[in-house]
């Protein structure tokens, strides 16, 4: 049984192949920038590896044998293939694959339309698309299983690079058509109330926010998905703190009331985070970069909530 560290390595092949094209060590040696003793090792290691001489040694020249015709014929296409896709990686930064991660909010109504759109302009790029709460999304970034995250939380960790990508406003919406007078927050504590679950960037900025207006929220229940709390908005009468962008079109249509509250003004960031050692790669650099124009654009532009 062989040694585990007898493996052939991809530099061994490399200059298997050049011996073969060059028939001498020395133009071997010059052309690879090595010594000529060490491509001589190489050779003599990579024969002890497979456990059969490559080649015949005749007039002080390297002459293939059978072994080593066969070998040449199994490896010269993987090598060729390698360099190719070295070679295509070096010189395009528009093939390969980005993970993101994005929070409830942005996967919903915003990540769809920017992806799309990314993939038509760069075909060989795919995109990975990973959703959870903003807590998650941090785990997953620190577990470096994401490249880039995209959250509407609040976010304090010294391995966490955090960029402001736009403002979105909370608002406080209901069915319950007998609360469309203008009232402050407290007066509303004790409804029932449907917010997200623990870890929610939504919940997290509105209950943060309203802390020093209330004495208590009556949080009646919890849901992990934004577009549960609005169907059970549509036939409870209940009221939930939501992002604006999520219920624009319900708004509109009156089938959610937008509660007018005095003094409320529940805004949050939308950031954009990665891990304080990512390689940015011009790849990843343009990912983010178009990824940020277009949530800039989609937050200053709202009619995209109606299309």
């Amino acid at each position: 049984m062989k040694d585990k560290k007898d493996k052939l390595t991809l530099r061994q092949m490399e200059i298997f192949l050049n011996v073969v094209k060059e028939g001498h060590l020395t133009n071997v040696a010059k052309g690879m920038g090595l010594s000529q003793s060490a491509i001589s090792m190489a050779i003599k290691e990579l024969e002890k590896i497979l456990g059969n001489p490559l080649f015949d040694r005749i007039n002080k020249k390297l002459i293939l044998n059978e072994m080593g015709r066969s070998f040449e014929k199994e490896i010269a296409p993987i090598i060729k293939k390698i360099n190719d896709i070295e070679y295509e990686f070096k010189n395009t930064v528009n093939k390969g694959m980005v993970r993101v991660g994005a929070s409830t909010t942005v996967v919903d109504y915003m990540m769809p339309p920017i992806i799309c759109s990314y993939m038509n302009n760069y075909p060989d790029v795919k995109v990975g698309l990973k959703e959870g709460n903003t807590k998650n999304i941090v785990e997953l970034i620190k577990e470096g299983k994401l490249d880039v995250g995209f959250i509407e939380g609040m976010v304090n960790d010294s391995d966490i690079i955090k960029e402001i990508v736009g403002v979105d406003e909370l608002v406080v919406v209901t069915t319950d058509s007998e609360l469309t007078k203008e009232c402050f927050i407290d007066s509303l504590q004790s409804k029932k109330w449907v917010l997200r679950e623990e870890g929610s960037g939504t919940r997290e900025v509105f209950l943060d926010y309203v802390k020093d207006k209330v004495d208590h929220i009556n949080i009646f229940l919890e849901l992990g998905h934004t577009e549960s709390i609005k169907s059970l908005l549509m036939n409870h009468q209940c009221l939930t703190c939501i992002s604006k962008i999520a219920v624009r079109k319900e708004i509109e249509e009156n089938k959610l009331i937008q509660i007018p509250l005095k003094n409320f003004e529940c805004k949050r960031h939308f950031f954009m985070i990665y891990h304080k050692d990512k390689y940015r790669s011009e790849l990843f650099n343009k990912f983010i970069y178009f990824t940020k124009s277009m949530m800039i654009q989609m937050l200053e532009n709202k009619s995209f909530a109606n299309s």
